[in-house]
């Protein structure tokens, strides 16, 4: 893992963003590093087309971020399917869509998984009866991506390539129907790179070329898969793309520009509301759960005397709290329900997947622990590893108070959200056993004068650090 270095020191872009993809990875149900191979496969054949620096530079982030609009589709996934929409993403990208057969065999696998019979046949038959519905759905996606890469600060051809991800050489593609050299040549790249790697992941080498060769011309640039064929002998380099220890370091080795770009304090603040907006759209229920949670912990950090690197921190680990979230089910997520013990279970893996990511990234690794810790309790009966207030800090202390007074405000799909009397109250209870005591008074002066109000609405805030928000990092949320 990255060790820390001090603020203010050399930070890559590049180490910063391969390692969030972990969390993309979770979102769309592959293999943990399927972004990070993808780049690989993808970098690879950008070099054997003679692909400039520039054009390099844009396919490397674009393939990085290829994913970053897929949580956006989680839920309407879901309900769609009335399954686990991680398991549907996985198992349909390695369908033929051209292959109406197969396609609707593999469909019908994934409708209503668990369900009973009639159940299972009203989702397949809602899907078959809506084939606009599918093309909303790419959509979605790849607009939203497209759009985080330019809020990011990445060339339009990055945008563009991620935007176009789902075209098809016969036109027969998403979400235009673009058709042969219509598709941007990184968009053409970014296709058959991650579906090379998603069939090599689940079938290996041989499986995975022959795929590639089937799809010719239909789905794939005819050009692009005569250059992967040629790729089939060479075992060394398939060898590297399994070594998961030295993928990070591969990935980053592969960086356009001899010179790497410096991620700022101001761009990783950037990094974090982004990827906050791709957390919060992957349920309906939590539209602004992380940029709430961010903002009232700074809030109480403040109130309480907090320096500005520990509101940067509190910043930071707010956003990002919950990115582990991204790998539980909206079948679970969205239920109206009460969820039973083997769903919570899910549930609680998200704090370690938090703890994980966060871990990766050098700027971040200094916070990833407390962040993960949001559900921990002062007297040990928290989740998921049960510390006890000898073992939380500060910045765990405010995140927890921080999460529960808004997911208690926030509607949720089995409830409205409560009036601000009523959650102060039921967090009352837990005011030194769970919660630590002058954090939560803390909490309770800011939400009594309406200063969490005034930071939930957007409007001006009173907390200057929060103000270091870059205002077009809001127009990520508008994107649905």
């Amino acid at each position: 893992m990255p060790v820390a270095g001090p603020r203010g020191s050399f930070i890559r872009l590049a180490e910063v963003i391969s390692a969030l993809t972990y969390a993309l990875d979770l979102t769309e149900g592959q293999r943990p590093g399927h972004t990070l191979r993808t780049a690989l496969i993808a970098m690879r054949l950008g070099r054997e087309l003679n692909l400039d620096g520039d054009t390099m530079g844009a396919l490397y982030y674009a393939a990085l971020l290829k994913d970053s609009g897929c949580s956006s589709n989680a839920a309407r996934m879901s309900a769609l399917f009335g399954s686990d929409d991680q398991d549907v993403k996985r198992d349909m990208r390695l369908v033929d869509w051209h292959d109406r057969w197969k396609l609707a065999m593999r469909t019908a696998k994934n409708c209503g998984v668990g369900r009973n019979p009639i159940a299972r046949v009203s989702h397949f038959l809602r899907i078959a009866r809506t084939p606009s519905m599918t093309r909303e759905i790419i959509q979605t996606r790849c607009e939203r991506g497209a759009q985080i890469a330019l809020v990011l600060g990445f060339p339009a051809a990055t945008s563009e390539a991620i935007a176009h991800v789902d075209e098809h050489w016969c036109g027969l593609g998403h979400p235009v129907g673009l058709a042969g050299d219509e598709i941007p040549m990184l968009s053409r790249i970014l296709l058959i790179a991650q579906t090379l790697e998603a069939y090599w992941s689940e079938n290996g080498i041989d499986a995975a070329i022959e795929m590639t060769r089937q799809r010719s011309g239909r789905w794939f640039d005819p050009r692009m898969v005569d250059l992967v064929g040629t790729w089939k002998r060479d075992r060394t380099w398939w060898a590297g793309l399994a070594d998961s220890a030295n993928l990070d370091q591969a990935v980053l080795a592969l960086e356009p520009g001899g010179t790497p770009l410096h991620a700022t304090d101001e761009r990783l603040d950037g990094i974090a509301y982004a990827f906050a907006a791709v957390i919060d759209a992957k349920t309906p229920y939590t539209a602004r759960h992380s940029t709430n949670v961010a903002r009232y912990a700074v809030g109480i950090a403040m109130s309480m005397g907090a320096d500005a690197d520990m509101c940067r921190d509190t910043l930071r680990a707010g956003l990002l709290h919950d990115i582990g979230k991204l790998g539980v089910s909206n079948r679970i997520l969205d239920k109206p329900a009460k969820l039973t013990d083997e769903e919570f279970g899910e549930i609680r893996k998200h704090p370690r997947w938090t703890w994980e990511i966060l871990e990766r990234v050098s700027a971040f690794n200094g916070f990833a622990q407390e962040a993960a810790q949001h559900h921990e309790r002062l007297d040990g009966k928290g989740y998921p590893w049960k510390l006890d207030a000898s073992q939380l800090g500060l910045l765990s202390r405010v995140l927890a108070v921080a999460d529960v007074y808004e997911a208690l405000t926030a509607d949720r799909p089995y409830r409205a959200g409560l009036e601000v009397p009523v959650v102060l109250d039921i967090m009352r209870r837990d005011r030194g056993t769970g919660f630590d005591s002058h954090v939560f008074d803390a909490a309770v002066a800011l939400a009594e004068r309406g200063t969490f109000a005034v930071l939930a609405e957007g409007r001006e805030d009173p907390f200057p650090q929060l103000r270091q928000e870059p205002a077009k990092f809001s127009r990520i949320a508008s994107v649905a």
